[in-house]
């Protein structure tokens, strides 16, 4: 592993964020702070990239290159796009188990996003339209944020930790990532009802999305694949803390311990496939296949 490559991307890649905290801790209430945070927000989300890029330019290393933008189709890109929704419903299903947690269609954003939609849809019909636009987010305005943090975390450092097996490339980088949102964890990102503790929730849950995106990123061949299924993610698990009610943050949705719990699932049935085929050993994302 190269060190000073690793501190040089952290820290180009930590303090801006660390940066657009601050602007957000002083934003002005009303809506013109909200704008403000929400914009600040999806801007980090290229932070990484841009990491990327002065890191290999301080380095003299050509930029961008072999960290898998490929563009060549293969079935692991719809087989991945596929999978978030049924982790989706599966993360609902799980929010229900929750202790105090109850079906509630009858909450007001439901309703009022109902009454929008064409007369005599009904709650299924409501649920079927949110998951297909939550869908097609995933491979076009999403799937664009969410590239810009992906070349880094399932695009650039998976090369610098090459060697390394994917269960451990999965903690560090996992680790990395969740300790990069701290500044906008704290400011009520993801989890508004508990920030302090939202940091270490935070932390936890990109380690569990860690090796599922790294594992379609080899699969696939392209990181544009991790991209998809994380804008996709952004899109769909939200609907958790629409239809289930008390929406506690720490429990409720992807970023509570229901989507936890389904993340854990299925990395249990992705470590398994992976040590079937490699038994642990180094984890390379030059062994795609299409």
């Amino acid at each position: 592993m190269n060190r000073k490559k690793l501190l040089l991307f952290l820290l180009f890649a930590f303090a801006p964020v660390m940066g657009a905290g601050l602007s957000i801790h002083f934003a002005p209430e009303g809506m013109a702070g909200a704008i403000v945070k929400g914009l600040l927000t999806s801007l980090c989300m290229f932070f990484p990239l841009i990491a990327v890029v002065l890191t290999q330019v301080i380095c003299k290393e050509p930029v961008l290159q072999d960290i898998g933008i490929s563009l060549r189709l293969n079935r692991w890109w719809l087989i991945g796009w596929l999978l978030i929704p049924v982790l989706a419903f599966a993360i609902l299903g799980v929010s229900l188990l929750m202790p105090g947690a109850h079906w509630s269609p009858d909450n007001p954003m439901v309703q009022q996003a109902m009454a929008q939609m064409p007369e005599g849809i009904g709650l299924g019909g409501f649920i079927a339209l949110t998951t297909l636009s939550g869908m097609f987010a995933g491979i076009t305005l999403n799937a664009l944020f969410a590239f810009g943090e992906e070349v880094a975390w399932r695009g650039w450092l998976p090369k610098l930790f090459e060697g390394k097996s994917l269960p451990v490339q999965s903690l560090i980088i996992g680790t990395i990532w969740g300790l990069w949102h701290f500044p906008l964890i704290l400011n009520g990102h993801n989890y508004p009802q508990h920030p302090v503790a939202g940091v270490f929730m935070m932390v936890l849950l990109c380690i569990l999305l860690t090796p599922l995106l790294l594992y379609f990123r080899q699969l696939s061949g392209s990181v544009i694949v991790p991209a998809i299924l994380h804008g996709t993610f952004n899109g769909l698990v939200g609907m958790s803390n629409l239809l289930v009610q008390p929406a506690n943050d720490l429990l409720i949705g992807g970023p509570g311990l229901a989507g936890m719990l389904v993340l854990m699932s299925a990395d249990l049935v992705i470590l398994a496939l992976y040590a079937r085929k490699n038994r642990f050993s180094n984890f390379s994302l030059g062994r795609s296949r299409s």
